[in-house]
Order: C-alpha cells, then structure tokens, then sequence
C-alpha cells in the first residue's frame, strides 16, 4: 500500500533547466545592454560552465565570471545581469503539464506528499511558493536539514522520519536516475523515474517505473494498491 509520495523540485515537478538557459540569456542580454562588451553566446557558456563545476545553485555565478574575465566587477554591469536573470526566472517558472491535477488528485486518494531537494533551503521555499504549491507537501526536506545530497541515504530517511512512514511504503519520484532513483532505492523506497524531465540522455533509470508524464504516477500508485506488488 502506498501512503506517501515525495518528489524531487527541479525537472520533476517544474522545467528546471528551461528557466535557468532562458534567465542566463536575459541576464547576458541586460549586461551587454549596460555596456559589457562581449560575444552573447560565449559569455553564456561561460557562465555555465562556472555553473557546472561549482554548482548550479550558485548564487554569486556573475561576481565570479565578471572576476575571471576582466579581473574586476562593475557593479552597474552586475545589477543589470541580476535583474535581467530574475525577470526571466519569474517569467520561466512553470510547473510541467498535469502536476498541479496530479498533486490534487493524490491527496484526494489520501496519499501523503513530500519533498526532498539538493537545493538550499530558501530557493526551494522560494520555488514552491512561487508555483503555487506550499499547499500541498506536509514536509519538504533541503539541503540545509542534512548537509549531503543525494544519493547519500541522510536527506531520504530524513523525509521518511519526519513523515513517519516506512520506506517501502513511500514512492521517490525523480529525474536523476544517479541520485533519486539510486539513493531511494538504497533505503527501500519504490521508484519512478520522471522521464518527462530527462536532462542527461538516460538511457537507463533503474526505477521500478517511469513515467512519461507525471499523471502516470496515478495510475502506478493504483496498480501497486490492488495488487500489493512492486513490478515495472
């Protein structure tokens, strides 16, 4: 029987990589309007390529590249890429199609949900608040509550503690196959892996399901309900 559901944020419940390609273009657009002289398209993989290693949720990303490059800040230059990146981000930020049904016809069924993110506490509050969703997840566990990300075992039996249900009775729904699907599975927790999200070309999730949309989730949760058994 499954009691309880929890959810990855970023690409599993909204198109995560959408709106931060769309909000560095913005942020690279405003700095070149505000005088920074440099070609679009390499400035922007620049900057991601500072993302890459040191992060994606680094919050000081254009302070390190305006160093690196020119060896200096320009302040008026930085401002404009940080209003730039959060006016897109604003303008970016959307659930995929049929989460909000999904979310509702869950706690319809009595399913219990939750969160668990890689991602700092307050962007993650700042996501679900911004999404309309602060109303549907009993708890919501960051990176902050355990000081490791997935698929250390320490933010899963975080989340199946604070919800007080066991493992095998909880689905981990996420797209990255290496950390959520992986470190669920490590505590015995059934998996679907969020298809629909596949930024890295898997090829193979390991999941107990996938999902091509994430109303698919309904109809697994029912499956494994009427016949007591976890089978892709």
């Amino acid at each position: 029987m499954v009691e309880a559901v929890i959810f990855d944020i970023d690409n599993t419940l909204m198109d995560f990589m959408k709106m931060k390609r769309a909000a560095v273009d913005a942020a690279v657009d405003y700095m070149i309007d505000a005088g920074l002289s440099v070609n679009k398209q390499e400035m922007i993989d620049k900057i991601f390529n500072v993302y890459w290693k040191e992060g994606i949720e680094d919050q000081n990303i254009f302070d390190k590249v305006l160093v690196k490059e020119f060896g200096e800040i320009d302040y008026k230059i930085l401002a404009a890429g940080i209003i730039g990146y959060r006016k897109a981000k604003e303008a970016h930020m959307n659930l995929y199609p049929h989460v909000r049904m999904t979310l509702t016809e869950l706690l319809k069924m009595g399913v219990r949900l939750g969160v668990v993110s890689d991602a700092p506490r307050l962007p993650v509050w700042l996501r679900i608040v911004s999404l309309g969703l602060h109303h549907y997840f009993e708890k919501i566990v960051t990176f902050d509550d355990t000081g490791e990300r997935k698929p250390s075992p320490k933010p899963f039996k975080k989340i199946i503690e604070l919800m007080n249900i066991k493992p095998e009775r909880a689905i981990m729904v996420g797209d990255w196959a290496e950390r959520d699907i992986v470190g669920a599975k490590n505590i015995g927790m059934i998996t679907a892996w969020a298809k629909y999200g596949n930024q890295f070309d898997t090829k193979t999730s390991g999941a107990d399901w996938e999902l091509e949309d994430i109303y698919d989730l309904i109809g697994v949760i029912n499956k494994i309900n009427l016949s007591g058994e976890i089978e892709k």
